[in-house]
């Protein structure tokens, strides 16, 4: 079973994370709001609709270059 990155983001047992250090900062404030974000039922819900309606449906964008080819 593949259990790499651990709950830490470490890979092995020497740890770290593959991210340049200055982005450190934005990526621990992105996994703050996904760990909250994805407790959020509303948000929940949300995601759910889009990804019902809207993801992987064609778009009108799609249409227009059908027609164009």
């Amino acid at each position: 079973m593949y259990n790499m990155p651990d709950e830490r983001g470490h890979f092995g047992p020497y740890g770290g994370i593959f991210v340049a250090e200055t982005l450190m900062p934005a990526i621990t404030e992105l996994n703050e709001a996904y760990q909250r974000y994805m407790k959020d039922p509303e948000f929940i819900a949300e995601l759910d609709a889009d990804f019902q309606h809207y993801i992987g449906r064609p778009s009108p964008l799609l249409s227009n270059i059908i027609l164009n080819l």
